[in-house]
């Protein structure tokens, strides 16, 4: 008989009450340090006192109206996103699936605007993810996300990652947009570096073609800049947001020129709770909090300082681990053994990570992690290597 919850997920046997921090509470007392922030969504920890404040004086005045009238608080958020990025323009939604949905159809809409009806190619790459909806699966490719939910959407064309001659010839006059994550999550914290990244938006220049960037796991501070791209010192045209951009309550954003949204008129798209008044007073104290250049030092301190332990981690146990990668508090350790066999032996020392693709298993830590908690995980992954050692 099918459970009453759909089986989509493997889930690991524990449950959680309630959280302080960095810390998880499970049903029966047990403290559990979390590394992996519900997948990079916690940003500022678990029950945040700012974001509860925040979350609850909203609730207490007004919880949605839907976007056919002015929401203050969604104004403010995309007046502080803009005022703090590229961008000219904010659309919000629930998730990233959401945002990678509108990025679509908005670099779309832009060359069938332009009289290029037929411009509608999007190039992606492998190990890339931007979502669970039919459009994102078809954007990224992979059998592993597409098998059984054939056909797929056409107007894909999927690159290897890194191949730089494949992406020169496959840039057309019919190449809308580039699509790809500056630090690929999913894919196993692939970084690109910053000339590649520079290079690509060259590329897009040169041909027209728009460059999105999908930085919903590894925006939002997360890599010690507000946004990933900074360090390549570029800007994209379209870019989507989500994961830590509401601390832990559902809120996505896609971000875009003015050139880039010039196509997104009066409907043609929309969202009954996208920029809801809860999510944005959530999303506006997140913003103060994160955009602040003493928080993002901080971030780019305590990743240093973790980056350098886990490289000791590594040398201790070479037969556990191979490397680490990642960029500010976005790390992949890549393992020898299974990874999911390390994630198990980090439930057993009450420490939570995330496995990844590439045999990688993801460390995304709240990015005000205390530095004794981050010495507390590295301590911990150390008890959980040696029992694989010695199995």
């Amino acid at each position: 008989m099918i459970p009453s919850v759909l089986p989509t997920y493997a889930r690991a046997p524990l449950a959680f009450e309630r959280g302080e921090g960095s810390w998880l509470i499970a049903t029966d007392g047990t403290r559990y340090l979390d590394m992996g922030a519900g997948i990079a969504v916690n940003a500022l920890g678990h029950a945040n006192p700012a974001l509860v404040a925040a979350l609850t004086e909203q609730a207490g005045r007004l919880w949605h109206t839907s976007n056919l009238y002015q929401i203050p608080a969604q104004q403010a958020l995309a007046d502080a996103l803009t005022d703090a990025t590229f961008a000219d323009t904010v659309f919000f939604t629930n998730s990233g699936t959401e945002a990678a949905e509108l990025a679509i159809k908005m670099a779309r809409k832009y060359w069938y605007d332009a009289g290029n009806a037929d411009r509608t190619e999007i190039i992606t790459f492998e190990g890339a993810f931007h979502g669970r909806s039919t459009g994102a699966i078809s954007a990224a490719g992979s059998e592993k996300m597409t098998k059984g939910f054939g056909p797929m959407l056409p107007g894909f064309t999927h690159l290897e990652w890194g191949d730089h001659d494949g992406l020169r010839a496959a840039l057309t006059n019919r190449t809308a947009a580039v699509l790809i994550e500056p630090v690929q999550g999913e894919g196993g914290i692939r970084p690109l570096p910053d000339q590649c990244l520079r290079g690509l938006r060259d590329l897009c220049d040169q041909t027209g073609a728009l460059l999105i960037l999908d930085e919903v796991q590894c925006g939002m501070g997360r890599t010690g800049r507000l946004f990933a791209h900074e360090w390549a010192g570029i800007t994209p045209d379209i870019m989507m947001v989500a994961k830590g951009i509401g601390g832990g309550f559902p809120l996505g954003a896609v971000l875009a020129t003015e050139r880039a949204a010039s196509g997104m008129t009066t409907g043609t798209h929309g969202s009954t709770y996208g920029g809801n008044p809860l999510a944005c007073a959530v999303g506006l104290k997140v913003m103060e909090i994160i955009a602040d250049p003493a928080f993002l030092s901080e971030v780019n301190r305590k990743a240093a300082r973790l980056r350098q332990s886990l490289e000791g981690l590594v040398a201790s146990h070479p037969d556990v681990f191979e490397e680490v990668r990642g960029l500010g508090l976005m790390i992949g350790l890549k393992c020898r053994v299974p990874n999911t066999d390390v994630v198990k032996a980090g439930y057993a020392q009450h420490l939570l990570t995330v496995p990844g693709g590439d045999n990688v298993i993801r460390l995304l830590p709240p990015l005000n992690t205390p530095d004794a908690d981050l010495a507390e995980a590295v301590t911990r992954l150390d008890r959980a290597a040696a029992t694989l050692s010695s199995s």
